[in-house]
């Protein structure tokens, strides 16, 4: 007789609720940390509002997504980091032959932004990413021989910078995000997302269009530069 490990029925279940593609695709556009409505995932997706409520109801049930209502709008975010990363993880995976190649200009113009810089749920990734991670690396304040972790001069750079760290909780302080464009690891935990915090709230970089995509500002391009050595190619 074959004991049937206790853990199987919760991750089908797991994986069931990511194997739809509408699914796939309101999980995808929520990693970039801010709350949608119903109406502007649905939009997002190309399916109908009830067909879309639906689909939130399974993943709210499922503990991927929470929700709050505010007067007649119903608003849904990511539960938490770790749903960020299992989904971030699991995008990683899809090779790019594997993607869906965009069938027009603004498709394409997005996904070329969406390569360049965005922000992976709260933390930076693309190029603008991974530039930002080998800076860190390169003068001494990000180590990644063994994991990710900040070195004792990059503790005291955030603190210099004003950048606060949230420590003491279960999230770690520097994690190795697998970027899906860069194939590459760029900075993610408290500090990463601290670093993008700061970044958007002194407009070093800026949100742009519908997507996670972000663009570095020309006093971001300046700050960068000066408090990171980067250079104007590496931010563009």
């Amino acid at each position: 007789m074959t004991t049937k490990d206790p853990q199987a029925p919760g991750l089908a279940a797991l994986a069931g609720l990511i194997a739809d593609e509408t699914r796939a695709a309101c999980l995808l556009a929520l990693l970039d940390g801010r709350a949608w409505t119903a109406g502007e995932l649905a939009r997002h997706a190309g399916v109908a509002a009830s067909t879309l409520s639906e689909h939130l109801g399974k993943l709210v049930a499922g503990g991927l997504l929470t929700e709050e209502r505010q007067g007649r709008h119903r608003y849904v975010r990511l539960a938490g980091p770790r749903v960020a990363q299992l989904v971030e993880d699991l995008a990683a995976q899809v090779t790019p032959a594997a993607a869906r190649r965009p069938h027009t200009l603004r498709e394409s113009s997005a996904g070329s932004a969406m390569a360049r810089g965005r922000t992976c749920y709260d933390h930076l990734a693309g190029r603008l990413g991974i530039a930002v991670t080998d800076a860190l690396t390169a003068r001494g304040l990000l180590q990644q021989e063994t994991g990710f972790a900040l070195t004792d001069a990059g503790l005291e750079w955030f603190g210099s910078v004003g950048i606060g760290l949230e420590r003491g909780g279960r999230r770690p302080l520097a994690r190795a995000c697998l970027d899906w464009t860069e194939r590459r690891p760029h900075l993610a935990g408290v500090a990463g997302a601290a670093l993008c915090r700061h970044a958007l709230d002194t407009g070093w970089c800026v949100r742009i269009g519908t997507e996670r995509a972000v663009k570095v500002t020309p006093s971001g391009e300046r700050a960068l530069s000066e408090l990171l050595g980067m250079t104007e190619g590496a931010l563009r």
